[in-house]
């Protein structure tokens, strides 16, 4: 049965949900190998197998919302709040450029008040002038009016990142205040795609009371919504949040196997998207990101933070890579990204084919 589904697979891309479920259930190491494997081979012929680095900036943990599985939720008291000054964002973003990485991504903690609004355009510019406009720009700052997503776009952001963490609103209620809603996450991804942002999300795996279904719902809302970029991976706890007083215990190889898996089949489903192999799977495992990359990811996320501010924007427990500064980390992942046998973008914006094919289908439409 499983030779039938991954050779399917891998001829159209077409899963049936019970395809899917089968595969997201799968345990035994071989069955794993073939699955990951499967999954390499739609990299290899949609994307290929060159990773691209996105230089990460997490330059404020100041948070307006208060999400209970998260570590700089607003109502965390022991979090030693930090918000860099414009110029030490802008040095980050000119010394990934200067060590020939394609792209950043801005994150913060989300507010949308004016001053910070003002601000995320202003360093916008100046980034693009610093770099000659050479440097891709993703953005990952939360729910924001389209206006504000519209004046980020025009001072030079072209790619954003936001995470809906599922797409069952009953989990979603779990998750969250009653006033943190679901329908406004949506609102804001479709003010996104109106934009013209390549648009990215992505969600939590592993989570208490999460399903295999619930899994399953989350790539076909990827697969109905058209969305460019997927940024998932494993829930790890932070303890001083709510959500960890309800894990009896945390098991650490059944989430990263759960994190590969839901890679490798948003791969086979998906096929031309970008699939970050985020930090969280080297939370789990030394090699957890490389094991990202051969199970369909393409796309790195490291850490051109200050040092100082690291330890400080911990959105879970014993988060990697928080006390190596810039260059220890870029020559790192390229000695163990070269070992898997792939090449790196460096210099490269690395956009989602996927972006590029919808943009052109709808060109070729109205046309």
């Amino acid at each position: 049965m499983l030779n039938s589904i991954l050779s399917k697979a891998e001829t159209d891309g077409v899963l049936a949900v019970s395809d899917m479920r089968y595969l997201l259930e799968l345990t035994d190491d071989a069955d794993l190998k073939a699955l990951f494997a499967a999954a390499y081979a739609v990299k290899r012929q949609y994307v290929g197998t060159k990773a691209f680095f996105r230089g990460i900036i997490e330059f404020s943990n100041i948070c307006r919302k208060d999400c209970y599985y998260c570590g700089i939720r607003k109502s965390n008291g022991d979090v030693r709040r930090f918000d860099m000054e414009p110029e030490e964002i802008i040095d980050a973003a000119v010394w990934a450029h200067g060590n020939d990485y394609g792209s950043i991504v801005l994150q913060s903690g989300e507010r949308c008040d004016a001053a910070f609004v003002d601000r995320i355009e202003s360093v916008l510019l100046r980034i693009r002038e610093r770099t000659n406009g050479d440097l891709g720009i993703t953005l990952s700052l939360g729910e924001q009016e389209r206006e504000t997503y519209r004046r980020w776009f025009a001072a030079g952001a072209h790619r954003y990142l936001l995470r809906i963490e599922t797409t069952s609103p009953i989990l979603y209620a779990k998750l969250h205040p009653e006033d943190h809603r679901l329908d406004a996450r949506l609102t804001c991804l479709e003010d996104l795609r109106k934009v013209g942002y390549q648009v990215g999300t992505g969600v939590m795996i592993g989570l208490p009371s999460q399903t295999v279904d619930d899994l399953i719902e989350d790539i076909l809302f990827f697969l109905a919504n058209d969305i460019d970029m997927i940024g998932m991976g494993p829930y790890i706890v932070h303890q001083d949040t709510p959500l960890a007083s309800e894990v009896e215990t945390f098991d650490e190889r059944h989430q990263l196997l759960m994190g590969l898996k839901m890679i490798a089949v948003t791969r086979l489903v998906l096929r031309d998207v970008n699939i970050a192999a985020t930090t969280a799977l080297q939370a789990l495992d030394h090699q957890g990101r490389e094991a990202g990359l051969q199970a369909g990811a393409n796309i790195i996320m490291p850490n051109v933070t200050d040092t100082k501010y690291r330890a400080a924007y911990q959105l879970y427990d014993n988060k990697p890579c928080t006390d190596e500064n810039s260059s220890m980390c870029k020559g790192c992942l390229n000695r163990r990204i070269t070992l898997i046998g792939e090449s790196i973008g460096f210099g490269e914006w690395g956009d989602s084919p996927h972006y590029h094919r919808r943009m052109n289908h709808g060109a070729t439409a109205a046309g």
